[in-house]
């Protein structure tokens, strides 16, 4: 084509010439490197799948509203909400239980409390924000999480989605009587319409035994959709517009219903006190060894044997030994109930508690790897011990964590004395400037590592990243554009590029495929495409590549631009072939035409436009657990065109 060159993937992986700019060793020995991910085969591991990850959070049923103090009528339950993104505050309820929603009107905008009061509290909810409304989560009613519709604000303030709303005091004078409002981190909010995914940890304020306050309340996080907004923001008194201006250790949640439309679904909870398990008679034994399998340690040399307080990798003194360390003693534990355990180690280890394994990973593991184990424990003294491998000369670490009744997870030992392996490098993020960046690497999908992947970063602050294997669109994502550390840092080994921003994923599966008929089942793998060819990408005279391949003679070109709108992808495909094809634009747990026109995919993650490509009409599917948004494709020279908005 004319203004392009065209580029051809050789059959060995072909590098993108900025991964030489770094150095790809850098300190052989330093901690936490990452070493084979192979197991042996005599190891077990209790995986996330068998147990859940954390223990389970309390919810507020939304078949109701009897988890609240007296609602007013403001505040109704349905079954679900639509948006209408083309008027301010227009959000439409269906008939149905599970989702809370305000329709404020005239004279009808109260507030809502729930029914239970806090203290520490991690709360996870969903919310669906209309076009440019106003909400605010209030822990105790006092402190405000900022609820908006920010979707397309290059420059987040405290009023944005995500932001800890300002104090107000009309005595500091006038102009000044609003201070100490924190902005988010950056601007992670979806476009109004979507469900949007909220995460805070926060702290109450303390007092002692003469009530006066000795700590302010803290947001030791929030998170908004899978990005962390805000991060140890101390907060000293209630912000504007609070419920109540005192201070108290308790107080319920409050959500903000006198400013505009809002609703919410899975509202979980945990609640959390100043409890933590702690260590008696404890000891530390250290033997030499080298094997990757724990031996019988009665058989070792013990090099020492100490009484200590704490448990630690840093207690092997040398980084180049080879060690086994084996702790000793009693956990006192505050309260009886569930008491759950996640370990991750570099090297091998063992926990037992009262003499029974509760996470076995016996053999060669890398601070990747998981175990888990979940347990009842008696209030009191409980034996323990916890043995540490470190079996080769160059790596040492353990990951310990805990969390049980009104106990929030946390390190249950030490951190090493040693630096991070990163600790006081150079940045390893790739920058955007004036023209795109295209970097090839290997790339995490959902848990699985993809081996031919290309990342291309637009300086609109949009960027994404193509499986060529695969011929498939894997993740959208806006903010800085690509993490490199994986890659060039030390000896580079996992090659991972990690996005910087906030991303939207999609389903990774081969874009097109030849079926009999609407209920054909879609390949998932390469093995099932055997007739894919990748014809390699072209850049166009701006720098925007387009890819190119062939499915059994049918040639599929792929282009993706920054649309228009905010925070909204174009994809143009052109395909010419001799024979009708299948396209699959995207799969979820659901997707759902609205009355818009437009597509909701994988339960409210981003929306789908096809008003590009009016003669190619999708059609909804379920299959294999899942549902499926496909297009036909009739034989001959089609083209293709719609947005992606998140």
């Amino acid at each position: 084509m004319r203004g392009r060159k065209k580029l051809f993937p050789s059959s060995k992986y072909v590098w993108n010439t900025l991964s030489n700019i770094k150095p790809l060793l850098v300190l052989f020995g330093t901690l936490f490197i990452a070493c084979s991910e192979k197991q042996p085969e005599n190891t077990t591991q209790t995986s996330s799948s068998e147990i859940e990850r954390f223990l389970p959070f309390q919810s507020i049923d939304l078949n109701d509203r009897s988890g609240f103090k007296e609602p007013t009528d403001n505040w109704k339950i349905v079954g679900d909400v639509f948006v209408d993104r083309s008027k301010d505050g227009v959000i439409i309820p269906e008939e149905g239980q599970g989702v809370l929603v305000n329709l404020p009107a005239e004279g009808m905008n109260q507030n809502l409390f729930t029914g239970f009061e806090h203290g520490d509290i991690e709360l996870e909810l969903d919310v669906m924000m209309p076009l440019h409304s106003n909400s605010g989560l209030y822990f105790q009613g006092r402190y405000e999480v900022q609820l908006f519709d920010s979707w397309g604000v290059k420059d987040p303030q405290y009023g944005d989605m995500g932001g800890i709303y300002q104090r107000w005091d009309e005595s500091r004078g006038k102009g000044k009587e609003g201070f100490e409002g924190h902005r988010p981190l950056m601007n992670a909010a979806k476009s109004p319409g979507l469900w949007q995914h909220i995460r805070v940890i926060f702290h109450a304020p303390r007092f002692d035994a003469a009530g006066l306050k000795t700590a302010n309340a803290l947001f030791e996080e929030v998170w908004l959709n899978g990005v962390l907004v805000q991060k140890n923001v101390e907060v000293t008194g209630p912000t504007q517009a609070a419920a109540f201006q005192n201070e108290k250790a308790q107080g319920p949640l409050m959500i903000q219903g006198d400013h505009g439309a809002v609703a919410f679904k899975n509202m979980h909870y945990k609640l959390y006190n100043e409890k933590a398990i702690s260590f008696k008679d404890l000891t530390m034994r250290e033997y030499e060894s080298t094997g990757k399998v724990l031996p019988n340690l009665d058989s070792l040399l013990v090099v020492r044997e100490i009484k200590t307080d704490s448990i630690s990798p840093a207690w092997i003194a040398n980084d180049y030994s080879q060690r086994i360390l084996k702790y000793s003693g009693n956990w006192i534990v505050p309260e009886s109930g569930d008491y759950l355990f996640d370990m991750k180690v570099n090297g091998g280890a063992v926990l037992l508690i009262a003499k029974d394994s509760l996470i076995n990973l016996n053999g060669d593991y890398n601070i990747d790897s998981l175990g888990i184990g979940k347990i009842f424990l008696q209030k009191g003294p409980v034996p323990f011990e916890l043995i540490y491998n470190k079996h080769t000369p160059w790596i040492r670490g353990f990951q310990l964590y805990v969390e049980g009744p009104e106990m929030q997870k946390y390190s249950i030992q030490l951190p090493s004395t040693v630096a991070s392996d990163q600790e006081g490098e150079e940045d390893y993020s790739i920058k955007v400037r004036d023209e795109p960046i295209a970097q090839r690497s290997f790339w995490m999908h959902e848990g699985t590592k993809r081996t031919h992947c290309i990342s291309v970063g637009l300086p609109r602050g949009i960027h994404y990243t193509y499986d060529l294997e695969a011929g498939s669109l894997l993740q959208l994502w806006e903010g800085e554009f690509m993490d490199a550390a994986l890659m060039w840092h030390s000896r580079g080994e996992k090659q991972l590029g990690a996005p910087l921003g906030f991303i939207v994923s999609l389903h990774g599966d081969p874009e097109f495929a030849f079926l009999k008929d609407d209920k054909g089942i879609w390949p998932d793998n390469l093995a099932s495409n055997p007739d894919f060819k990748q014809l390699g990408y072209e850049f166009d005279e701006q720098g925007m590549p387009t890819f190119l391949n062939e499915i059994n003679g049918t040639r599929i070109s792929n282009t993706l631009v920054p649309a228009t709108a905010e925070r909204t992808m174009t994809r143009r495909i052109e395909v010419v072939g001799d024979k009708e094809i299948w396209y699959k634009v995207a799969d979820g747990a659901s997707i759902k035409a609205l009355q818009d026109g437009t597509f909701i995919i994988n339960d409210e993650s981003y929306f789908i436009d096809f008003s590009g490509s009016p003669s190619l009409e999708p059609m909804i599917r379920n299959s294999n657990g899942k549902a499926e948004l496909l297009v036909k494709i009739p034989a001959g020279n089609q083209q293709l065109e719609y947005n992606i908005t998140w």
